[in-house]
């Protein structure tokens, strides 16, 4: 009798873990309050996520895009259990550019400019944008062509020194932007039209198994 009651209790105690851990993670309602339970339950696996639909195409990131918001998804192996919850769903507008930074720093303001209209001169003459960005540019994405790749209007520091999304330019129209003050110069190819893309935050909870 004694050892039922004893299976009967740790049952009853799993049980109740169980709903507590579940009740806490119900409770979970925005970033706000994942952020608080990252911040409250500090490990290193815990984390909130941001997906973005044009960005991520891993077979997770696209389950977790059919989740509604509070929707929440589970993984286990050997070792540890990981839970994933939707707490906020967006549709970002995202911004695409080429661009090729000339610094005056290596030669005065106007032969920079006699300069950059020679290489406007290059890419009307037939010569690719890409082939130009890394060949002129000074800017660490010449690499790539000078593709800034998908951005939003909080990640604009990342590539300009100036506002380049107030504008309106038609697609593939090739344009200049100055900061005179600090000696950059642009040249601008609009490759993109603005694109409303989805995102989503996702916070991750990993718990180790025993």
């Amino acid at each position: 009798m004694k050892k039922l009651l004893l299976v009967f209790a740790l049952f009853t105690s799993i049980i109740h873990a169980q709903e507590d851990n579940t009740t806490e993670l119900d409770l979970i309602k925005d970033t706000s309050s994942a952020e608080a339970f990252i911040k409250a339950n500090k490990s290193k696996g815990n984390k909130l996520i941001t997906f973005n639909e044009e960005k991520h195409k891993s077979v997770l990131a696209t389950d977790l895009f059919k989740l509604p918001l509070g929707g929440k998804t589970t993984t286990e192996n050997n070792f540890e259990k990981t839970t994933y919850k939707v707490v906020e769903k967006n549709t970002v507008t995202h911004y695409r550019l080429s661009y090729i930074l000339l610094d005056s720093q290596q030669m005065d303001a106007s032969k920079t400019k006699a300069y950059r209209e020679r290489i406007i001169a290059s890419y009307n003459n037939g010569s690719p944008f890409d082939f130009l960005a890394k060949k002129y540019s000074v800017a660490d994405n010449a690499t790539r062509g000078g593709d800034t790749g998908w951005f939003t209007k909080g990640d604009i520091s990342l590539f300009f020194d100036v506002d380049v999304i107030e504008n309106n330019h038609t697609e593939h129209e090739i344009y200049t932007l100055d900061n005179e003050e600090k000696g950059l110069y642009y040249i601008v190819l609009n490759t993109h039209q603005p694109k409303e893309i989805k995102e989503i935050k996702v916070l991750k909870i990993v718990e180790q198994k025993n």
